[in-house]
């Protein structure tokens, strides 16, 4: 999928590659991390330097540092349909199931995630971001289901949610992930999902993926499909939406 903020300097972590001050030695380049002696003896070496008194006549010009490549730690961002009760109730169990899993390996990889549910007049946050399982089972135990899905409303929810902690952590890259079928019936409709999809998909502070979870039936009206195209993001369709895909499907990107 299309990692947006490709070339940042990552928070150190376990989940996806990221230019890093940790990890493998890339190359030389101008401005890199310390000092890579064999890259600035080379850049002395093209530029034609001398040796003075037994001494490589450098110029701060051929000074290089290192390129690295690490790993990083996200910012999980879940925009969850929770309107309809057996449907909804399905998402936000997954989802639950799919956050606890990820945060018990969260010492290692070190990912913060937040829940935004999308149901009823208005979305909400159901977990701010967090890598806490204690705090995730608290918030998300029993959270309301059905009404109608103010989408648009739950992505712009997402985008505010994801600026806040680009400000706090700027090296922490985000991941959208949105779990819904791309209907939205709340207040600013379908033209209103499409807004917020171009504002996240312009600021470009997160990659995203859309969990497709229209019911299968004679006619497929394909919206998540084109909300992912219009956050130029990833859609996948899973046979069962369950803790363990969904978990599944975020560690395959």
């Amino acid at each position: 999928m299309r990692r947006k903020g490709a070339g940042k300097e990552g928070v150190p972590g376990r989940r996806s590659k990221a230019w890093s001050a940790q990890g493998q030695n890339v190359r030389a380049i101008p401005g890199g991390r310390g000092l890579n002696v064999v890259g600035s003896v080379l850049a002395a070496a093209e530029r034609g330097a001398g040796i003075v008194d037994g001494l490589i006549d450098f110029r701060p010009e051929d000074l290089r540092g290192s390129l690295r490549r690490g790993m990083e730690s996200n910012l999980i961002v879940f925009v969850v349909d929770a309107s309809g009760s057996m449907a909804g109730r399905d998402r936000l169990s997954a989802v639950t199931g799919a956050v606890i899993s990820m945060l018990r390996d969260a010492y290692q990889r070190r990912d913060r995630i937040a829940v935004i549910s999308v149901r009823g007049s208005a979305p909400e946050i159901l977990l701010p971001p967090t890598g806490s399982t204690v705090t995730a089972l608290r918030r998300l135990e029993g959270a309301p289901t059905g009404g109608r899905t103010p989408l648009g409303e739950g992505l712009m929810m997402a985008h505010e949610l994801i600026e806040r902690e680009h400000r706090r952590e700027p090296g922490r890259r985000a991941l959208l992930v949105v779990l819904s079928d791309g209907r939205a019936t709340g207040a600013s409709g379908t033209a209103g999902a499409r807004r917020a999809a171009a504002v996240i998909r312009d600021r470009g502070l997160a990659g995203s993926l859309v969990i497709d979870c229209e019911r299968a039936g004679r006619i497929r009206l394909g919206l998540a499909a084109d909300l992912a195209k219009r956050l130029e993001g990833v859609c996948v369709r899973l046979d069962e939406v369950s803790a363990d895909s969904v978990a599944g499907v975020i560690e395959a990107v």
